[in-house]
C-alpha cells in the first residue's frame, strides 16, 4: 500500500514538473505568480520586452523574448496591462492554438466597452483565452497567506483550456470557481474594484438602526425632560445614548442574522419544496449574514467598553456622593434588597456569558479557523451556539429591565424604554425558532430539505388511490 502511494506521488510530481508554463511580463504580479508555480513543480519561463535587463530571483527560471518564450509552452500567462496588448497581435502565429490566461484588472468598473479578456481574444483570434487569477494579490502569492483570497474566478469559451487552468489553480493551493463563458470576464474583472460589496447592506442597516436608537433614546432622556420639566440633560449624549444604542443594535443585528434562515424555512414549508427559488432580497440578506454578525459583535464590544466606563463618569460620581450625603444628614441608609442583587448579578452574568459566545462566533467565522473544522462542527457553532448566544443576550436585557417593562411611569410620551424596543426582533426570532423545532414542523422541514416534495407525494398518494379504485 505504501509503495503504491509513493509511486502515485512520484507520478503526480513528474507530471507537474513536465508541465511548462510561460509568463508574459516580469512585473510584481507576474514574478509572484511565476515563482509560485515554480515552487509547485512547474517549468516556468518568462517573456519580456527586454530579457537582458530583467532580473529574477531564481537562476533556473529563464527570461526570453516574447516570441521565444511562447514556443516553450502552450499555456501563457498574460501578466501585462491592457494598454500593452497590441504587440500580441504581431505574435498571432506563435500564439496560434495557445491558452492565453488573462490576469489583468482595470482602474475603474466598466472602464472599457468590452472586458480585457474579450479584447485579448479579438487581438489573437487563433488563441484560447481564459480569464483567471485577477482576484489574487501578489502579496498573497509571495507570502503564501491565501486565507483571505483563496478563490479563483475563471471563465472561457474552451472547456479543456479552463480545466487545465483550474488544475494549475488547485496545484497552487487555490479554489477555482468556473463562471462560464468568456462573456463573464467583465463581471470577474469588476470584483477587485468593488469596495466591500457584501458589506453595503449591513452597513446601511446598521446606520439606520443607530439613527433610530439615537433619536428614540434622545426623545425619552433629553427632549422630554426639557419640554416637561425644563431640565437640561444633554450631557447624556456623551456616554449613555451611545451605550444604550450599541446594546440595542448588537442584539437586534444578531437576531437579524438568523431571521432570514427562518423566513426561508417557512417558505419551504409553505411551498412544500426546496427547489423553488427564494426572493432576491432574501437571497442577498442570507449572503450578508456573516457581515451582519461581525458588525453585531463590534457593537457588543463597544457596549462592553462603554459599560466599563460608566462607574468613572462624572455624573455617576456626583449622584453617588450626593446620595451618601443625604443618608448622613437623614441618618438613614437604604435597605439591602436581595432581589435587587439577584437581578443585577444575574443580568451581569448573562451578559458576560453572551459576550463570550459572541466572541466565539466571531472567531469561528474567520477563514483561518473555519477551514480547520468540518461542516458539521461549523454548523453546530454558528447555529446551535448562535441561538444560545441570542437567548443569553436577550435574557441579559430582559433581566436588566426587570419589572420596568410594565410599570406605567416608564412610559414617556407613550414610548417604552429603549431596551423594550430592542427585544422585539429577538423575541420574534426566538418564537419562530421555537415553533419550527416542534416535531410536527421539524419533521416536515427535514423531509423537504432532504429533497422530498409535498406536491409530488400527494400526487403519488392520489395515483395510488385511483389505481386501487380501478
Amino acid at each position: 500500500m505504501e509503495k503504491d502511494q509513493a509511486s502515485f506521488a512520484m507520478n503526480v510530481s513528474s507530471y507537474v514538473k513536465k508541465e511548462s508554463v510561460c509568463v508574459f511580463g516580469t512585473g510584481n504580479f507576474g514574478r509572484s505568480l511565476g515563482h509560485r508555480m515554480f515552487q509547485c513543480g512547474y517549468s516556468v519561463v518568462f517573456g519580456s520586452r527586454n530579457p537582458e535587463q530583467s532580473s529574477l530571483c531564481h537562476k533556473e527560471i529563464e527570461v526570453l523574448s516574447h516570441a521565444e518564450a511562447a514556443q516553450r509552452s502552450d499555456i501563457i500567462i498574460i501578466a501585462i496591462h491592457r494598454d500593452h496588448y497590441k504587440f500580441l497581435g504581431k505574435l498571432a502565429e506563435e500564439l496560434q492554438g495557445k491558452i492565453l490566461v488573462d490576469v489583468s484588472n482595470n482602474l475603474k468598473i466598466n472602464q472599457y466597452p468590452e472586458s480585457n479578456a474579450e479584447y485579448l481574444a479579438e487581438l489573437v483570434p487563433g488563441a484560447k483565452v481564459v480569464k483567471a487569477f485577477n482576484t489574487i494579490s501578489a502579496w498573497a502569492l509571495q507570502s503564501g497567506t491565501l486565507d483571505t483570497s483563496r478563490q479563483v474566478f475563471l471563465c472561457g469559451d474552451d472547456k479543456e483550456s479552463k480545466q487545465r487552468v483550474m488544475n494549475i489553480s488547485r496545484t497552487l493551493g487555490l479554489t477555482p470557481l468556473d463562471h462560464g463563458s468568456l462573456v463573464a470576464a467583465r463581471e470577474i474583472e469588476n470584483y477587485p474594484l468593488q469596495l466591500f460589496p457584501m458589506w453595503k447592506f449591513p452597513l446601511y442597516l446598521s446606520g439606520a438602526l443607530f439613527i433610530f436608537y439615537f433619536i428614540y433614546f434622545s426623545l425619552r432622556s433629553i427632549i422630554y425632560p426639557y419640554v416637561n420639566k425644563n431640565t437640561d440633560r444633554t450631557f447624556v449624549l456623551a456616554l449613555s445614548v451611545f451605550n444604550h444604542s450599541f446594546s440595542g443594535m448588537a442584539v437586534t443585528l444578531l437576531a437579524l442574522v438568523y431571521l432570514p434562515g427562518l423566513i426561508a424555512a417557512i417558505l419551504q414549508l409553505y411551498r412544500g419544496t426546496k427547489y423553488s427559488r427564494i426572493p432576491n432580497w432574501l437571497d442577498h440578506w442570507m449572503l450578508c449574514r456573516k457581515q451582519l454578525g461581525l458588525i453585531a459583535l463590534a457593537f457588543a464590544f463597544l457596549h462592553v467598553m462603554y459599560g466599563l466606563a460608566l462607574p468613572g463618569r462624572y455624573s455617576g460620581k456626583w449622584y453617588l456622593a450626593n446620595r451618601v450625603i443625604e443618608q448622613i444628614i437623614s441618618n438613614k441608609t437604604d435597605p439591602f434588597l436581595t432581589s435587587n442583587v439577584w437581578n443585577f448579578d444575574s443580568a451581569l452574568t448573562l451578559g458576560i456569558l453572551g459576550f463570550f459566545l459572541f466572541i466565539l462566533l466571531g472567531i469561528t467565522s474567520l477563514p483561518s479557523v473555519s477551514n480547520m473544522v468540518n461542516w458539521r462542527e461549523f454548523r453546530f457553532v454558528q447555529s446551535k451556539l448562535g441561538y444560545l448566544t441570542l437567548v443569553l443576550c436577550t435574557a441579559h436585557i430582559l433581566v436588566f429591565g426587570g419589572r420596568k417593562f410594565v410599570k406605567p411611569p416608564e412610559l414617556i410620551w407613550y414610548l417604552p424604554p429603549t431596551y423594550v424596543i430592542s427585544l422585539i426582533i429577538p423575541f420574534v426570532v426566538l418564537v419562530l425558532k421555537f415553533i419550527l423545532v416542534m416535531p410536527c414542523f421539524d419533521r416536515s422541514l427535514k423531509q423537504i430539505q432532504q429533497g422530498k416534495e409535498r406536491n409530488s407525494l400527494s400526487k403519488k398518494v392520489q395515483l395510488g388511490n385511483n389505481n386501487t379504485e380501478v
